[in-house]
């Protein structure tokens, strides 16, 4: 019997890196999703890999730094996002790094940055970072925060009109 072809949701992890000064690492992507917004490094799932492993997998990867996994922040879903209308699912975790010397991969990111808790509402960052952000931070003037899930017009870099760093 011959299926259709089914989208997929697509399953990822993200560490939200908090170091012993309390500064969060985000990287500046450099490919899609999320080209030229800031982000917290991680990536997909691969098939029969751990969600842990995957997490600290990914961390390495793209910042070259290793951490310890502390706890589920939230989970967060990007639906229809871009042009191939692709849907998200993103489990955030906080971390904390147990090496400190960065090494971007230049194949997914264009720097990476440790910045204070004051300075995260201004950056320009995918609404799903902005509400792990703003959970983690409460106290800071978040601005446009959406529902997890609403607002995808938002996801594509550009259309939120949030700020730069």
């Amino acid at each position: 019997m011959d299926y259709p072809l089914q989208k997929q949701i697509k399953t990822s992890v993200v560490a939200c890196i908090v170091d012993d000064r309390q500064r969060i690492l985000l990287t500046r992507r450099s490919i899609p999703p999320f080209f030229g917004q800031w982000v917290m490094p991680g990536g997909k799932i691969d098939h029969g890999e751990g969600i842990h492993t995957a997490l600290k997998r990914e961390v390495y990867e793209e910042v070259g730094i290793e951490i310890t996994i502390d706890t589920l922040v939230d989970v967060y879903e990007h639906v229809a996002v871009g042009e191939r209308r692709d849907h998200y699912i993103i489990l955030y975790y906080q971390a904390t790094p147990q090496t400190f010397e960065l090494a971007i991969n230049p194949d997914e990111l264009s720097e990476a940055v440790w910045f204070q808790p004051q300075q995260l509402p201004q950056l320009d960052v995918p609404p799903g970072c902005r509400h792990i952000l703003a959970m983690l931070h409460p106290e800071l003037p978040w601005a446009d925060l959406a529902a997890p899930g609403d607002l995808a017009d938002c996801e594509i870099p550009g259309n939120c009109h949030i700020g730069t760093p």
